[in-house]
């Protein structure tokens, strides 16, 4: 801080120890009952001195507050006049266009055009992928329930299927007595076996002597010299059935093969 800002504060110390003390002399002087009269006599020089001092230090203290506001004043004018010199250099100066400063302004926006629309792009690509990821998620699971459905049952034909060979043995061993009551009882119970297992999907491989092998759908069990050059990699004879449950092979036709 400077000078002009530190005598006031002094000034108003110096007042306030000042007035301490005049108030410590006065309370000595009234509690000394037994003054003579000189010393009352010099109190109240002491008190008028003392009221001089404090008019003086309080016209101090006034003159220096008037010297700082005239000191604020000439600064705030100096700054004003600054200020104003600055807007006069301002406004005289040649505004400058800046057609580069537009141009990149709006290729900024295009820009920014251009990225939201790649990104809505990209998310409707997004959204048809997953759209076709859930439609074929839908196809496959409704397929592999249709199949579920005919096949649901699997285990328990196969366990029904060497029945089923039972009654083919038999009944080709039998094939002469066709008269025979226990014979015919025989054909009924095979018959009827045979249609309940095929209204639950179950079907006979049509596979006859004479076909040509394809290891996909038969099973070969041996193979035997071919009687005929035309039976050369052909199904000389069927061993076994095979059959299918639903479309799907549960069991492969067991044949033997010509060379």
């Amino acid at each position: 801080p400077s000078l002009h800002e530190l005598t006031p504060r002094v000034i108003s110390i110096m007042m306030i120890i000042f007035k301490l003390f005049l108030f410590i002399l006065i309370d000595f002087f009234f509690r000394n009952v037994n003054v003579k009269v000189n010393s009352l006599v010099s109190l109240k020089m002491l008190l008028n001195f003392g009221c001089d001092i404090l008019t003086f230090l309080n016209k101090w203290q006034y003159f220096c507050s008037l010297l700082k506001k005239q000191i604020r004043a000439r600064m705030s004018k100096k700054d004003t006049n600054k200020e104003a010199e600055v807007e006069e250099t301002l406004a005289n100066e040649p505004i400058l266009e800046t057609p580069v400063e537009a141009e990149v302004v709006v290729e900024d926006e295009r820009t920014t055009e251009e990225k939201l629309s790649e990104d809505l792009q990209n998310e409707k690509d997004k959204h048809l992928r997953l759209f076709a990821e859930f439609e074929n998620y839908k196809k496959r699971t409704g397929r592999e329930r249709i199949e579920l459905f005919k096949t649901a049952g699997q285990e328990v034909v196969m366990a029904v299927l060497p029945v089923l060979d039972d009654f083919d043995r038999a009944l080709k061993e039998f094939s002469e007595d066709q008269e025979d009551v226990h014979v015919q009882g025989m054909v009924l119970i095979s018959n009827k076996l045979k249609e309940n297992m095929k209204q639950k999907g179950l079907e006979v491989s049509q596979t006859i002597p004479g076909d040509v092998f394809n290891a996909d759908n038969h099973e070969a069990v041996t193979q035997i010299p071919a009687p005929t050059d035309d039976m050369k990699g052909k199904i000389i004879d069927v061993l076994e059935k095979g059959y299918t449950l639903g479309g799907k092979i549960i069991r492969y036709p067991k044949v033997v093969i010509g060379q």
